[in-house]
Parts: structure tokens; C-alpha cells; sequence
């Protein structure tokens, strides 16, 4: 993973606080991770990093869309997409990143590496099934949304199915309660 130098946070000399970084994420980035899956990508992450005397926090948000195929009609449309992620850094003997929401830093660490978490971030704000906005409204007229009306299965009559569904020896029993 090559050229992700842009995602590397000094923080050895900053001051105790706040500090906000700001990147833009296209489809060169999610290149880079070797992940084709989106068209195009246009986000921007925020990354608030926080200073404090024995750790860090880093809060990131991100916001945008992402031009992905529909799972149903396999059209492409420009999904938006947000959501945020609260990290906390903390210093020990050893690099540890299993937990989800704690980093710990080998002590004499002088930057924090922000592209997996961004990476993790978005990737994992998108829905598990993308489905274009034209097919929930009903609005989209496709190829492949004639050819599944025209596949589905036709409505039986209501009755009908009841009378079949009805167990003899429950009709004995509904009779009980009308004889009252």
C-alpha cells in the first residue's frame, strides 16, 4: 500500500487539544487497498484528533457519495453515505490493534496511520443491498424491473386460499362457539 504518506498523523508536536484534519477520498484511495467494488467515490472524511497528556482520541466523520449498481436493476446511481467512528490511542509495550475503538502505540511512537480506520469506515457505511432510489419510489422504468413484474407471482384470491387453509376439524370447533 503505496502513497498513503498523506494519512500519516504527527502528533509528537502538537500542543494538548484539539486539532482537525480533513481529507478528500476519491476512488484512487479504495485503488491503493486494492478494492474495485465502487464506480466513483467522493467523501470527505473529518478527523478531529484530540491531545491529551497519556492518550489520544480521534473522532472521525465522514460524508458523501458513492456511485455504485443497483442489486436489483444493476443500474448505477450515486449512493449517500455517512457516518463516524471514535478511536482512543493509548501507549503500551507493543502495537495493538484488535480491539475496534482502542489503538495502543508502542511507546516512542511519533505518528498515528488514520487510512485503515478511514478505509474501514466507509467501506462499512455502505449498505449490505443498494437499491436505487427510482425502484423504492417506483419511478424507474428499466428493462429489468418490466421483466420482474412481469415474473412475479399473480395474487390467488383471498377467500379462496382461507377455504383451503382451513382445517376440517377446526370448521367442528367454529361451529361450537356460533351455537351458543
Amino acid at each position: 500500500m503505496k502513497n498513503l504518506k498523506e494519512y500519516l498523523i504527527p502528533f509528537a508536536g502538537l500542543k494538548i487539544g484539539k486539532h482537525q484534519f480533513e481529507y478528500q477520498v476519491d476512488k484512487t484511495f479504495f485503488e491503493l487497498f486494492d478494492f474495485h467494488e465502487y464506480n466513483d467515490v467522493a467523501i470527505n472524511v473529518e478527523v478531529i484528533l484530540e491531545k491529551k497528556s497519556t492518550m489520544l482520541e480521534l473522532h472521525f466523520k465522514h460524508k458523501g457519495t458513492i456511485n455504485v449498481p443497483c442489486d436489483v436493476t444493476n443500474e448505477d446511481f450515486d449512493l449517500p453515505v455517512k457516518g463516524k467512528l471514535n478511536l482512543i490511542v493509548k501507549f503500551g509495550e507493543a502495537f495493538n490493534n484488535e480491539n475496534e475503538e482502542l489503538l495502543i502505540l508502542p511507546h516512542g511512537e511519533f505518528q498515528v496511520d488514520v487510512s485503515q480506520y478511514i478505509y474501514e469506515l466507509i467501506v462499512l457505511s455502505v449498505p449490505f443491498k443498494r437499491v436505487h432510489p427510482g425502484v423504492k419510489e417506483g419511478t424507474l422504468k428499466t428493462e429489468a424491473i418490466d421483466k420482474l413484474e412481469s415474473l412475479a407471482p399473480k395474487e390467488q384470491k383471498e377467500n379462496k386460499e382461507e377455504q383451503e387453509d382451513i382445517d376440517p376439524r377446526w370448521a367442528a370447533l367454529k361451529k361450537l362457539l356460533t351455537d351458543k
